[in-house]
């Protein structure tokens, strides 16, 4: 079969974790025989950014590394009709601008013979309802939602039809241990700062227990207000800015131990959705411990594929915990490793869809009804 991903963009991860995901799922059912390409805005903020902090070269980086992925940039004059006239599935994520949301939508019920799938890796839905509620999605033949709570959301709000909860996962033909590289800095994280949403949980689970202990660390991501910065560097802790997805293997060999916190609105409102960095850090094999977070669905066993700390005192006992106690951190790390490989891959993933493909082929498209 042949997939087409409308995403905000393939090349760039620059403060787009979608992108993790989506290459990982391409490649995953490129393996298994099939076909996959991406449709990307010409002039997304994410690749535009990233081309202003990196330069071109993270666009030839990526083909490189990614030589099997390709993507067709589209604008204005696109003619998305022939785009999607071959392909026997199209997913179109929920950062796609909403009139071409629509128009794809059109394009399916006017007798489009493609499945169409909307797929929404965000907390949009809770924090910016009207954007999502404001969506047409008739004509689609299903949405795929990262979460089971975020699936019910849906359904609860009339949003869509077969809404299947469909979780992020690792891609681990990319995210695996590098056992060449011994661990040389204590802490590594990888996120972005964002919009208000974890500010206080970083001051509480990154910054003050590292402070406190001393630790050696780094921090790479992007949108770090000044301030931001400042409270990193008073810590102790080095500012990296942005970081290739690919290299952020590497990154985890060389640290000791790791750290997850979520936001906010996933806290709150959407339960059991942890960040695709959670994934990733388990895939890799490195020690992680985990600010507060409920995991409703059974995704980990919490304390021992990764500690738990309900507290900034807790994250700081945990950290001190991993420092003096490698024989812990081993412990969790292969526990962690084993848990993503059993159930959290993009292959994984990729037959979920497949099977969910299977099940929706000859169906004819049909209108939302509330």
């Amino acid at each position: 079969m042949r997939f087409a991903f409308y995403t905000h963009s393939l090349v760039s991860d620059w403060n787009h974790g979608n992108a993790h995901f989506l290459r990982g799922l391409m490649r995953a059912l490129q393996a298994k025989g099939h076909e996959a390409f991406a449709l990307q805005p010409a002039n997304g903020w994410s690749r535009t950014n990233l081309e202003t902090e990196a330069g071109p070269d993270p666009e030839q980086r990526f083909a490189d590394t990614f030589p099997s992925l390709h993507w067709l940039d589209y604008d204005a004059g696109f003619d998305h009709e022939a785009a999607c006239q071959d392909a026997d599935v199209v997913i179109v994520h929920e950062w796609t601008d909403p009139e071409l949301v629509t128009l794809l939508g059109r394009l399916r019920l006017k007798g489009g013979q493609f499945l169409l799938y909307f797929h929404d890796t965000h907390h949009r839905a809770v924090s910016r309802e009207s954007e999502i509620a404001g969506l047409d999605l008739n004509g689609y033949d299903g949405v795929l939602a990262f979460g089971e709570a975020l699936r019910q959301r849906y359904i609860a709000a009339g949003w869509g039809r077969q809404v299947e909860t469909f979780h992020e996962a690792a891609d681990v033909a990319l995210f695996r241990p590098v056992p060449d590289i011994a661990p040389q800095g204590d802490l590594v994280w990888v996120g972005n700062w964002g919009d208000d949403e974890r500010t206080e949980e970083l001051h509480e689970y990154l910054i003050e227990p590292s402070a406190q202990l001393g630790l050696d660390g780094i921090v790479h991501g992007v949108r770090y207000p000044s301030a931001a910065r400042e409270a990193l560097q008073r810590a102790g802790l080095r500012y990296g800015g942005w970081i290739a997805n690919q290299d952020v293997p590497v990154a985890f060999a060389r640290h000791r131990f790791t750290i997850h916190v979520p936001r906010r609105p996933y806290v709150k409102s959407l339960p059991g959705i942890p960040t695709i960095r959670m994934f990733e850090a388990l895939a890799c094999g490195i020690p992680l411990i985990s600010a507060p977070w409920d995991d409703c669905e059974g995704l980990f066993l919490p304390g021992a594929d990764y500690l738990v700390a309900s507290n900034g005192r807790q994250m700081t006992e945990c950290m001190r915990a991993l420092l003096h106690e490698p024989e812990l951190g081993a412990a969790i790390a292969a526990s962690g490793l084993e848990r993503v490989r059993a159930a959290h891959t993009c292959d994984h993933r990729a037959e979920q869809l497949l099977s969910l493909v299977g099940r929706h082929r000859n169906q004819p498209a049909t209108e939302v009804t509330e």
